[in-house]
Parts: structure tokens; sequence; C-alpha cells
């Protein structure tokens, strides 16, 4: 049976109509928000990406900066969280990186990056049949969204193996083409097993998701072509941070000990996270969040033999916590997003500066101080300091 690959194009389109103003926001939301309103109202999709957000609330937080929090919202689709973030119904979100580039460079939206939410956490998983990349060759790959960094990755990734990317699937392909399909991160398993799509690159937990089902395996790290990459990052309105600093502190506090917290306590954050959680969180079991969270040193063994990973003096942590954000990341994001083939209009990037886009698209005051107060960078097992070099090589 054929997947049904319309719905998500239609979310893609609906965001795109978002983010260039046309479809009329309600005119209550953000307009109408008072900024006396202390609540933090988190919206996420519910991937390990926002496992910081989420944790934070679980822990009890935010209340301990003093500021009380509603249970996080989930939604199904970037799109929804786009859409409720601009409309002021959430006010904290997690979202894909490249995709605040495009909200605040494509569409001018007033709304800024205020911390990473995590490193790494993506893998590009395939068919159990699939024995390399290169046989992705004439099939289709199912990517979360255009502006992701999964598809700045697979690109990188496919380009290597001489495979040439097309936006618009076709009856035949060429075997040395490979159809990129935007599909939700839910329909990609399903997609998978039905063998309506020959791999996915998506965060997690879809991936261990996927091995534990025996659906599909983990061709390549995401973070093993581009070391302690960023994903989702915090995007906040920029009204907020001008003005109520002082909430926006408080909030970015909250995050940054929480992304402190499940530094050393993976299985405790797994386990608040599952399904079965206090919060219930997530539609995951407990132990495809371990596979993510939790340290293995038999499975790493495994993925450096399958060439799941390659790059042996790079981190290996499935997933890390390290709310920094790095100007250098941003201005390779941005340099990489130009080379990127996306649907759409993507002409604000041609004359987009990287060194522009991270000093106005990033305000890192307080996650500065935040980290500063949780013990510096070397907390967060970060020893050069408050620069980096960006390490990409698929």
């Amino acid at each position: 049976m054929e997947f049904k690959l319309d719905v998500t194009r239609r979310e893609f389109l609906r965001l795109s109509a978002l983010l260039t103003g046309a479809v009329a926001l309600p005119k209550i939301g953000f307009a109408a928000e008072k900024t006396a309103d202390q609540t933090v109202r988190i919206g996420y999709l519910p991937i390990t990406d926002s496992a910081p957000l989420l944790i934070a609330h679980a822990n009890k937080l935010f209340e301990a900066e003093g500021i009380p929090a509603d249970k996080p919202r989930l939604f199904r689709s970037w799109s929804q969280v786009v859409e409720a973030f601009m409309a002021g119904q959430v006010n904290v979100v997690h979202l894909l990186s490249p995709i605040t580039v495009w909200a605040r460079f494509g569409s001018k939206f007033p709304a800024k990056v205020t911390a990473w939410n995590h490193m790494a956490g993506s893998g590009l998983t395939v068919a159990p049949d699939v024995a390399s990349v290169a046989d992705l060759g004439g099939k289709k790959v199912a990517i979360p969204f255009w502006y992701s960094i999964h598809n700045v990755v697979l690109q990188k990734i496919l380009r290597k193996e001489g495979l040439q990317v097309i936006t618009a699937p076709k009856a035949e392909l060429a075997k040395n083409e490979v159809a990129l399909v935007v599909m939700a991160p839910a329909d990609m398993g399903p997609a998978l097993a039905q063998k309506s799509i020959a791999g996915f690159i998506v965060a997690e937990p879809f991936n261990a998701a996927a091995e534990l089902q025996n659906i599909g395996k983990v061709a390549r790290f995401t973070s093993d072509v581009w070391n302690n990459h960023a994903c989702c990052v915090v995007f906040q309105h920029q009204r907020d941070l001008d003005e109520r600093p002082e909430w926006t502190q408080k909030v970015v506090n909250a995050i940054v000990k929480a992304q402190l917290w499940m530094r050393t306590h993976r299985g405790e954050s797994a386990a608040l996270l599952a399904s079965d959680g206090a919060g219930q969180y997530t539609p995951f079991p407990k132990p495809v969040l371990e596979r993510v969270l939790t340290p293995n040193a038999q499975l790493e063994a495994q993925y450096f033999a399958s060439g799941a990973n390659i790059h042996k003096d790079w981190n290996h942590e499935r997933i890390d916590f390290q709310p920094y954000p790095f100007p250098s990341y941003t201005e390779a994001l941005v340099e990489a997003l130009k080379d990127t083939v996306v649907e759409g209009d993507n002409a604000f990037l041609k004359t987009l500066d990287p060194a522009f886009a991270a000093k106005d698209l990033v305000d890192d005051r307080f996650v500065r101080k935040a980290i500063e107060n949780a013990g510096g960078l070397p907390a967060f097992g970060v020893t050069d300091g408050w620069n980096r070099k960006e390490l990409i090589e698929a």
C-alpha cells in the first residue's frame, strides 16, 4: 500500500504561508497578551530534542525560579507549533534551527534563539535491505522538514555518494536520484515498514524505535557528520526579551538547569519522559528513550563496526546537552543552507551574511549568565571557552 504524503506537504505549505504572512493569525493571542502574565507556556513535539523543556517542567524548575508554568502543550507538526507561537498561545518553544533562520530572515518575525536545547540526537535510518547509503539511489527518503538540520546533513551524505536530490517524487527515479519527501516523524516508521520509503532522517527516539521494532537500522548518525551540532533550539518572542528580561532570564535559567541535571540523570530522564511516566510527555516506552539517553558501550562499538559512526575522536553521545549557542554553528548553518535544496522560495538566503545572522538571530545574554551561575561551560563538558571550530565531514 502506497503511503500518503499529501498531508505533510500541506503542512509545509501551511507553514510557508504563516511565515510569509499569507495566513491571518487570531487577533487574540500574542497581540493581546499582557507582559504581566508570567506563566510559561511551552509548545513542543514529542522528540528528545524537547527534553530539557519537559524536564524543567517535570522537576518544577520554573517554579523554583519563581514563575508558574502550564503543562507543556504537545503538537504533531512544526506548522502547528509555529502557528501557536505566533499567536501567543505558547511563549517558549523548541524549533528546528533552520526554521528559526527562515522565520527571522525570511519573514522578519520578531523572535530570537535564546539557547540550544541539545546537541546531536538524530540519525539516518534505512530499511534492513539497504546495505549502504549508495543503495538509496533511485529511492525515496523522508525528512521532517525542508528547513531542518536533517535535510542539510542528509544532502551532504548523498552528495558524497554522487547522488542527486530531487524534491518532487516521480514514477521512475534514475539510479543516481533520491527523492526527498517531507513527513511527520510519527509517520516515518510505518512508511518504512510499508516500504513506501527506503529510509528517513529524523530526531530521536524515532530511530531507536525503528531499531527496537526491527523495521530499520541506523546508517549514519548526524552528529558523525556535523560534530556536536544543534538540531532544535529554544525560540522566544523578541517582545519578551525586551519587555520582561527578568522573566526571560528565569525561563532560561530553568532550561539550563534541566540540561545540567539531565547530563547526570539519563535513566531518570527517560523515566520522566516515558509514556507511563507521571507527566506522560511522550508516547514512547522507557526502553526506547533509554536507548537514546543512556550511554551504551556495546551499542557504540556496533555503530562503529557498521559505519553509523566513523569519527572516533568526535563526541559519541547519541544525544548530549549543552545550552550555549555557538556563533560558529549559526554561521556554518547559514552557509550550508545556501547549498541545500529546499522546496519553495529561499531567495532570502542569497544575501544573508552568516556573521550578521549569528548576531541578529541569537541573543545569548541570558544563557551566558545562566551557564555561569550553573558552574560555567566545563559543567557541560565544554573546555575551550565561548568559541569553537565546526567539524563537518560527511
